[in-house]
């Protein structure tokens, strides 16, 4: 009996050094954290040597830690090549946005120069990106539908989705929608143009006739 008090009494006191040391969970405080390691234990980020926004700072000349751009600095990018010629990342134009420039609509057809290696690019990125969720195909049965982890999948030949303005995929793309994540963080925009690109490409395959090829391409094709 009277070992089962001492541990009845020493579990109680455990359990009160624990509650006055880590509070309740979710509860609002000023105070600072209890931390029970030590920097030269497990270096962190909670510590570690920086400098903050206009902060004290002996080491330049102004005294402060923030600090301009040297005199003549020039922001420097790699344009955006479109049919209407060099765009900058920072420009309001469809090519950055997907949208008409100073508008939230979308644009209607893809901004970029179309050959062969856009459409080329666009394959590569597309069965990169796109293909493990969407197949190949573009038809929605990728590898995450066929093992169960994403049982519903958009088909890209479907009428919805073909007559998608290209801006409005490229915002999807960019921004992702539903159960679809962004991929703007991961891919510049002219090879979100580019995926674009091959999935029109794609769906006229999917979706054509022979009937729309002319004497000389449908002759190729015997």
């Amino acid at each position: 009996m009277r070992y089962i008090i001492s541990m009845l009494l020493i579990g109680a006191g455990l359990g009160v050094i624990a509650f006055g040391t880590l509070g309740l969970q979710g509860r609002i405080t000023h105070k600072p954290p209890v931390e029970i390691y030590s920097d030269q234990m497990f270096p962190g980020m909670d510590h570690q040597p920086k400098l903050r926004p206009q902060e004290p700072y002996r080491f330049f000349t102004n005294g402060v830690s923030s600090q301009l751009p040297p005199e003549g600095t020039i922001a420097q990018s790699q344009p955006i090549e479109t049919a209407d010629g060099d765009v900058y990342r920072f420009e309001d134009s469809p090519a950055n946005t997907g949208c008409e420039t100073g508008s939230t609509n979308f644009v209607a057809t893809n901004p970029m120069k179309w050959d062969l290696a856009l459409i080329q690019r666009g394959h590569d990125r597309f069965d990169i990106y796109c293909a493990p969720c969407h197949g190949k195909l573009g038809d929605g049965n990728g590898i995450t539908k066929m093992i169960g982890a994403m049982p519903a999948v958009a088909n890209l030949h479907d009428k919805r989705i073909v007559e998608m303005p290209d801006g409005e995929i490229f915002n999807t793309v960019t921004h992702g929608k539903g159960l679809m994540g962004a991929v703007g963080p991961l891919i510049p925009a002219q090879d979100r143009w580019a995926v674009i690109a091959y999935l029109r490409t794609l769906q006229l395959s999917w979706l054509g006739s022979t009937n729309e090829l002319s004497a000389e391409q449908q002759a190729a094709l015997k």
